[in-house]
């Protein structure tokens, strides 16, 4: 470790990332943690767009854009990374990591040495600019010193349509720091609620949790059904077309509508309820809000789409989000058999403890001490 005592970490969010208790993602969560409880040796400053409201209590530098006539031909990605650049030179940073932003990670190794950037990648990179094409993928992953995924599905995703000399990314999955989670009752003393938490889309199945739980409600006396979250992952998210009808559907059903909370009373909340419920149509890159869940010890019921396959597989009930009365017939099912809910509990929290923040620094750590001294 005495090779790279006081390297200097910095680690770029995406543009529009939001880095405070009511405005992170789940991008900024995880850098957040991870930046919290960074290993010995290493300095880690986060940086980001400006910020309204609070941040986080973590070094923070603004990347502010500035307008010129070379931006405008570049547009919002050349500003943003001209912005980073000069955060990054004020920082002397000796490993910058750039997080679900495959272009930024070009532009900044024409300016940086390129061994020394690492581009982690949270979402599917063949719908991301600069990483749409193998032959861009390919460019680089011969360029940076490392592309990281959150997930195998992610990594296959990214080597779609490679030759067999182009490196494979290597495998960061997302982690939570279960020692922060609240006190977790056993399944016999949860409270008999069926929780969704997440964003309100279509996405996310949020209209197949409604309409799922409209059917099991009536089946299951004493049992509540709980939404937390909105379109947006802010207290301002705006209401749409989607949360509207929705919105009717889930007070017709008896549903209590709860809107954003922050992660500190999502949390929380799944610390209490006895089911959760990640019926996402789209392929999870991942799925935090299925490890979240199983983490807090509730019975998880998901679908297996993307990166929950890989994550939930045998900790969870599967199903499929367009398949209301399936779902709806899997809640009813695990709410009327408390031996199975608490089997799943236990299964789920035995699952997460692979993912808690200590092994996820110490992965993180000795990436970074491989691109310091390559």
């Amino acid at each position: 470790m005495a090779e790279v005592f006081g390297k200097r970490v910095a680690v770029i969010l995406p543009p529009r990332e939001g880095f405070g208790p009511q405005s992170a993602g789940a991008i900024a969560l995880l850098q957040a943690r991870l930046a919290a409880s960074a290993g010995a040796g290493f300095t880690v400053t986060i940086v980001g767009a400006p910020q309204k409201g609070a941040i986080f209590p973590l070094p923070f530098r603004a990347a502010e854009e500035r307008w010129s006539m070379s931006s405008l031909f570049g547009g919002g990605d050349a500003r943003y990374a001209a912005a980073v650049a000069r955060v990054l030179r004020g920082l002397s940073a000796d490993l910058i990591e750039v997080h679900n932003r495959p272009d930024l990670a070009r532009r900044l190794a024409a300016r940086f040495p390129a061994r020394r950037i690492a581009l982690f990648l949270h979402n599917d990179p063949r719908a991301m600019r600069g990483a749409k094409t193998a032959a861009a993928r390919a460019a680089l992953s011969r360029t940076l010193g490392a592309v990281v995924c959150v997930s195998r599905f992610l990594s296959d995703a990214w080597m779609e349509g490679s030759d067999s000399g182009v490196p494979v990314p290597r495998i960061l999955p997302n982690s939570l720091d279960l020692a922060a989670l609240p006190p977790s009752p056993s399944s016999a003393e949860r409270d008999r609620v069926i929780l969704f938490a997440g964003r309100v889309v279509a996405d996310k199945g949020a209209d197949s949790f409604v309409r799922a739980c409209a059917e099991a409600l009536p089946q299951l006396p004493g049992w509540r059904a709980v939404m937390i979250g909105a379109d947006r992952f802010r207290p301002d998210s705006p209401e749409t077309s989607f949360t509207e009808s929705l919105r009717a559907a889930a007070d017709k059903a008896g549903i209590e509508r709860l809107g954003y909370r922050d992660h500190v009373a999502v949390m929380a909340a799944l610390s209490r309820a006895a089911i959760a419920v990640v019926p996402s149509r789209w392929q999870e890159p991942f799925g935090l809000a299925a490890l979240e869940a199983m983490a807090a010890g509730a019975a998880l019921v998901s679908s297996h789409r993307g990166g929950l396959a890989e994550l939930a597989l045998g900790a969870s009930v599967a199903i499929d989000p367009d398949d209301v009365s399936g779902i709806a017939a899997a809640l009813v099912g695990l709410a009327r058999d408390p031996a199975r809910l608490s089997a799943l509990s236990q299964a789920g929290q035995a699952r997460a403890r692979a993912y808690d923040v200590p092994e996820a620094r110490r992965r993180l750590d000795a990436l970074r001490m491989e691109l310091l001294t390559s």
